[in-house]
């Protein structure tokens, strides 16, 4: 079966990333495009996060090789830095011409 070659720890950081972002869609709405961009942002604040956290050695929250707070905490400012862009984006676009 393929899902026992996944390494655990990579299921769970999919896993809450995803929760991020649905999560933060769920509080802030907007339409399904928005949830699109929250979840690529939260993964992709995840990854930064845990590379963050390995690279300079944040043991804080581990769950196995998975650095919880490093990585939750880059996802938390990709969505937070997503939301306020898509914000700006959607202004500049409602002042038309």
């Amino acid at each position: 079966m393929m899902w026992e070659k996944v390494a655990p720890g990579l299921i769970f950081a999919l896993l809450l990333a995803t929760a991020y972002g649905a999560g933060f869609h769920l509080l802030f709405g907007g339409r399904p495009a928005k949830l699109v961009l929250y979840l690529l942002a939260s993964w992709m604040g995840f990854a930064l996060g845990q590379w963050v956290g390995g690279n300079l050695g944040l043991n804080i929250l581990d769950v196995g090789p998975v650095h919880a707070f490093s990585a939750s905490l880059g996802a938390w400012l990709a969505l937070v830095l997503s939301h306020w862009l898509g914000k700006e984006r959607a202004s500049a676009d409602s002042k038309g011409p």
